[in-house]
């Protein structure tokens, strides 16, 4: 009988053990830290999208009354000869094609490829209005640039500054084969250089969230918790922050000072921060 206890003991002590084991195997399992790829991944995603917007947020500003500056002509096409605007009016509406051909450089040394083509009512004598706009043989750099936005166009908000506030379905593919589907939506204040010529003027303050999906299924989310400073004359993100969250892991990227340079600050959730640099994809 003794015997018998003592197997029955032993069984049983095993037994809690494998339930355990099982458990902390879970647990890491559902711990999946948002890695240095991940936050890079978003803000090169997200770098795509605003340089996207600031040229479809020029075009209107120059050519739909949309502006202050005394000329109607768009700085697109004055600091951007490159791009070849075709308009076709059916109706009430209007659609352009903006054609960056095999190559058109930003002055921030970006490059497009291929052709943004937008939709809108005419009606120009409105505080605002709404654009979709889409993408044909699309690249930004190297990167493909596929889906459909929708855009409403404010003449000035609260501050007296033109604004945009984008919902977007976009899907950016590396030319690794590596993709990313991000929906969402980010409002854009135009704070400084639409009163000017000069495109590379322009500055920003962008608020938001959205999701990135990536090829894998890894899903990190993206809310921006300080405005972010985006100057159009540099190629990253001079301040703000952006609170990530992958899984049941979070942290936010502090982009700095105002000092335009391809680091960050990424701050985990137990407090631990290190520096990332932004220029390029790690994986």
């Amino acid at each position: 009988m003794k015997t018998l206890n003592f197997k029955l003991f032993m069984f049983v002590a095993i037994g809690s053990l494998f339930i355990t084991s099982c458990e902390k195997n879970n647990d890491v399992t559902l711990t999946d830290p948002i890695s240095d790829a991940d936050a890079i991944a978003v803000v090169e995603a997200d770098d795509i999208s605003d340089d996207i917007n600031n040229v479809v947020d020029d075009y209107l500003m120059g050519n739909e009354g949309m502006s202050a500056r005394p000329s109607q002509e768009s700085k697109t096409s004055d600091i951007l000869p490159c791009v070849t605007k075709t308009i076709v009016i059916t109706g009430t509406t209007k659609n352009v094609t903006l054609d960056f051909g095999e190559g058109c450089e930003l002055p921030n040394g970006n490059i497009l490829k291929g052709k943004i083509i937008m939709s809108y009512e005419v009606n120009t004598d409105v505080s605002s209005f709404t654009v979709t706009y889409s993408f044909e043989n699309f690249f930004f750099n190297d990167i493909s640039v596929e889906g459909e936005n929708s855009l409403v166009r404010t003449r000035a908000n609260d501050n007296g500054n033109p604004q945009s506030t984008l919902t977007f379905d976009m899907k950016v593919t590396w030319p690794d084969g590596v993709y990313a589907s991000r929906k969402g939506t980010k409002t854009r204040e135009w704070i400084e250089g639409f009163d000017t010529r000069t495109f590379g003027d322009n500055v920003f303050l962008i608020t938001g969230n959205w999701n990135a999906t990536f090829k894998d299924g890894t899903v990190v989310s993206a809310n921006i918790t300080t405005p972010l400073r985006r100057e159009m004359s540099c190629r990253f993100i001079v301040s703000g922050v952006v609170e990530l969250q992958k899984n049941d892991s979070s942290g936010t990227l502090d982009f700095g000072d105002g000092t335009c340079d391809n680091v960050a600050i990424f701050t985990n959730a137990n407090g631990e921060s290190h520096e990332i640099t932004l220029k390029g994809r790690m994986f």
